[in-house]
């Protein structure tokens, strides 16, 4: 048996999922460094916690894979403790506990509490805000609610996560504070459906109170909206967007498929006509919006019929920013009980076909880009490149500028204006209008022989 070394403990959150865990994550560290423990994300330590994802079946599996290495590693007395919390843990525990019986103890997403005090802390109640974020320093996550009300038929994350809860304005006023008063100066709004925001606590959707509050918060300068639902989204959202030069002028809004068959099934509460509907109004009110959407095909019943109408609508509606993922058959959802009768190799197929559909929209719209001028932010530094984003970008899953680092120096974490000179399918290579001189490097005196 291996003998504990007297080493001081380390707690090292492991992060699966979207960037809602990501969030998880960021405040399960501030209480842990707040009670005065040495944490680090996705470093080494012999405390473990893995923030699984439960949503679909590639994400399940992550999740387990990771756990089994961990475990792995504890067995071989590389780690002393591994913990998992989040949405697997959520969905999963029973089964989990049985099939992974080594795992220390396993928490679901609202157990943070019983989390702490498993790893020797206490919940904070007072830490509004406190967070160790994980991003670049330049941008963080701000989630304004949990859960959600809806009753889409193929998603699990009521589940996992319980009915919509929205957090009071004053507290996000305050979390945005902070996040400002560290360097924070993009907020990127995340909820499972921002639509929602306010109505269980102000009995009225309250997103466009909530935009109008923080964007008196000093210090940030860009603030993005994700993950709206399009059924009840409240237009007055699009008037603030339009006065609020803070306010990106960028939108996410999951739309899952357009076939008026399919969107019954999915129970998504809308038709094509009423999508279309919306989809004008946006870029009416926003002319110069960028609409970011997600679509799913290979769902149960999707006839060729209903994936050619899917195709000519992409075609149609020329998105700018577009993602597509095959239907996972999930366990108690309402969709469960369907047949899952679409083959896996043509739900691949279908899904190849509407992303090349996206690559030639984005190629073509990048062109257009050629020669404009556009604020970034730039985010990091990577191989001979400087990597930004215009306010069109949300990190990770859209466009990126690149700024040659051989012939530029830019702040990382700053803000400069640039010149498109060049555009690929994804990606914007530009010219610094604002031409900041590179550091000299700073060379010992050379000797004089006496």
């Amino acid at each position: 048996m291996r003998t504990k070394t007297l080493k001081k403990n380390k707690i090292n959150v492991v992060t699966l999922g979207c960037s809602k865990n990501v969030y998880d994550s960021e405040v399960l560290m501030g209480q842990l460094k707040a009670n005065g423990k040495e944490v680090a994300h996705e470093e080494e330590g012999n405390i473990v916690v893995i923030n699984t994802c439960g949503f679909i079946e590639n994400a399940k599996e992550e999740s387990v894979n990771t756990i089994l290495d961990y475990v792995k590693q504890k067995e071989e007395g590389d780690v002393d403790k591994v913990f998992v919390t989040g949405c697997l843990s959520e969905r999963y525990k029973p089964d989990l506990q049985k099939e992974i019986p080594d795992v220390d103890q396993y928490f679901g997403t609202t157990e943070l509490p019983g989390l702490l005090k498993a790893l020797g802390a206490d919940y904070k109640h007072e830490l509004i805000g406190e967070r160790l974020t994980t991003t670049p320093k330049n941008y963080a996550y701000l989630k304004i609610a949990e859960g959600c009300d809806r009753p889409c038929s193929f998603c699990a994350i009521p589940l996992m996560r319980g009915k919509h809860k929205s957090k009071p304005i004053e507290n996000l006023v305050i979390e945005a504070e902070k996040l400002a008063a560290n360097g924070v100066s993009e907020l990127i709004l995340i909820a499972q459906d921002l639509t929602y925001y306010g109505l269980d606590l102000y009995k009225k959707r309250n997103l466009s109170e909530l935009l109008e509050a923080l964007v008196k918060v000093e210090g940030i300068e860009w603030i993005r909206l994700h993950y709206a639902f399009p059924t009840g989204f409240p237009m007055e959202v699009l008037d603030v967007m339009k006065r609020e030069s803070k306010i990106c002028n960028y939108i996410d809004i999951p739309l899952q498929h357009i076939s008026d068959s399919i969107l019954k099934s999915m129970r998504r509460g809308t038709t094509m006509a009423k999508t279309n509907a919306l989809l004008d109004r946006f870029r009416e009110s926003v002319p110069s919006m960028t609409i970011r959407t997600t679509l799913i095909v290979g769902y149960p019943g999707e006839t060729e019929e209903d994936f050619q109408v899917l195709k000519q609508w992409v075609k149609d509606q020329r998105f700018e920013r577009l993602g597509c993922f095959t239907y996972s058959h999930e366990e108690n959802t309402h969709a469960f009980h369907l047949e899952d009768d679409v083959p896996e190799e043509v739900k691949m197929d279908r899904a190849n076909q509407i992303m090349e559909i996206q690559s030639q929209i984005s190629w073509e719209l990048n062109q257009q880009k050629i020669g404009q001028e556009f604020k970034i932010v730039v985010d990091r530094k990577e191989g001979n490149y400087f990597i930004g984003r215009t306010e069109f970008d949300s990190p990770d899953v859209d466009n990126e500028v690149l700024i040659d680092a051989t012939k530029y120096y830019l702040k990382t974490g700053g803000y400069t204006m640039v010149k498109v000179i060049e555009a690929e399918d994804f990606d914007l290579y530009a010219e610094p209008l604002e031409i900041i001189e590179r550091p000299k490097p700073m060379h010992a005196k050379s000797k004089t022989n006496s």
